[in-house]
């Protein structure tokens, strides 16, 4: 399992950064985001930590993990700069907080964050078919997603996604221990979208693309 979208105590995740890449390396992850939320009041605190940590956290081990970052609920004005900003800090894989069905995520945030070059647009659920268009000249990969709420887009995501050829990755939200999930969970998270067993080969294969951008 690779899985690009985690948070930590340091926003509103409940474990350590050491915890969480643990607990998720017991299950039998390859690898890890840790891609706490920010905006302009806390991005230059928390992703300097996670860039620390996540060096720490490479020496041993079997799993690798990457310090990244999700920008949220920021004006979408203000989406491009940050994006910027966050790599300049160190972020590998800057997510942004797509416009969920279940929270009040400001208009325009899938646009901008499609022409910002963002890795991964987070639960996009109110996409259009012009942004997912979009997202596939850009080469950023529209979110598949295990969280509750969330996941209510699943389905419209991937059938657009689909139609289109837009590349899409699974990950969790993970914000507690239980939201870590296996490859058998995975597939259900899949199947439930309306996709099949091949889609899910691809979107594993889609997040090992996008970490050997990393280098």
């Amino acid at each position: 399992m690779i899985d690009l979208h985690t948070h930590t105590l340091f926003s509103d995740g409940e474990l350590l950064p050491a915890e969480l890449v643990r607990r998720a390396e017991a299950i039998g992850y390859e690898a890890i985001a840790l891609t706490d939320h920010a905006d302009s009041s806390n991005l230059d605190w928390i992703v300097p930590r996670i860039v620390r940590v996540c060096r720490d956290l490479n020496r041993g081990g079997k799993i690798r993990a990457f310090p990244g970052v999700e920008l949220t609920h920021l004006p979408p004005e203000m989406i491009a700069p940050m994006v910027k900003e966050a790599r300049g800090l160190g972020a590998r894989i800057v997510v942004v907080h797509g416009e969920t069905v279940v929270e009040p995520v400001p208009p325009g945030t899938n646009r901008e964050a499609i022409e910002a070059g963002a890795d991964i647009l987070a639960h996009p659920g109110l996409i259009t078919k012009e942004e997912i268009a979009r997202a596939k000249e850009k080469k950023v990969f529209l979110e598949i997603t295990a969280r509750e709420g969330h996941s209510l887009g699943n389905g419209r995501v991937a059938r657009m996604a689909k139609e289109i050829g837009a590349p899409l990755v699974l990950n969790t939200d993970t914000h507690s221990p239980e939201n870590l999930i296996t490859l058998d969970f995975a597939m259900k998270v899949v199947m439930g979208a309306g996709l099949e067993r091949e889609d899910l080969r691809k979107m594993l294969e889609n997040a090992g693309e996008i970490l050997l951008r990393l280098g």
